[in-house]
């Protein structure tokens, strides 16, 4: 865990997993539970109760890597696993994820334009309601779809040029 929480910006972090016994169940005779210090000095205490939303996500990252281990050509599936980091930490996260996808198939679903530009591949989502019933929508992009895209989500509604350069320049990478 520790090798997978550095490249998520998170290498002063501490985490730990404790094994205790506990009741006879359906998922198990042991009670586990996560502990981690998101900070140098911070003292430690469960993961669900004390890491922030971004870094929950950025542990829950890292630990469904370890988990998987080194075995090729799984398919990952993550939701919005970016939520609650921005900027270098959101690139970190996307570049991970890309990583990733090296050894098998990552499909993210994620609102973050630093996530988003470090794909492969890039499908936009919409859903629409029609006569009381929703259906989702998925396009393919193509590579000014993609630019258009990403600049809408860096800066909204209003798509400006300015936005598109930041778009090219997130896509470069």
């Amino acid at each position: 865990m520790q090798a997978e929480l550095a490249p998520l910006k998170m290498e002063r972090a501490v985490f730990s997993t404790e094994v205790a016994p506990g009741e006879a169940g359906p998922e198990g005779a042991d009670a586990v539970r996560f502990v981690v210090a998101p900070n140098p000095g911070a003292p430690p205490g469960p993961l669900n109760r004390i890491a922030s939303g971004g870094e929950l996500s950025r542990f829950l990252l890292a630990l469904k890597v370890c988990l998987t281990g080194a075995r090729p050509g799984l398919t990952l599936i993550f939701d919005e696993i970016d939520r609650g980091v921005g900027g270098a930490t959101a690139d970190a996260v996307g570049r991970r994820l890309e990583a990733l996808a090296e050894g098998g198939q990552v499909l993210v679903v994620t609102h973050s334009p630093q996530v988003a530009a470090r794909a492969a591949h890039h499908w936009h989502v919409a859903k629409q309601v029609r006569g009381g019933e929703t259906r989702s929508n998925v396009t393919m992009l193509d590579v000014p779809a993609r630019v258009d895209e990403i600049a809408r989500m860096l800066s909204g509604d209003t798509v400006t040029e300015a936005a598109r350069a930041a778009a090219r320049e997130l896509l470069a990478g």
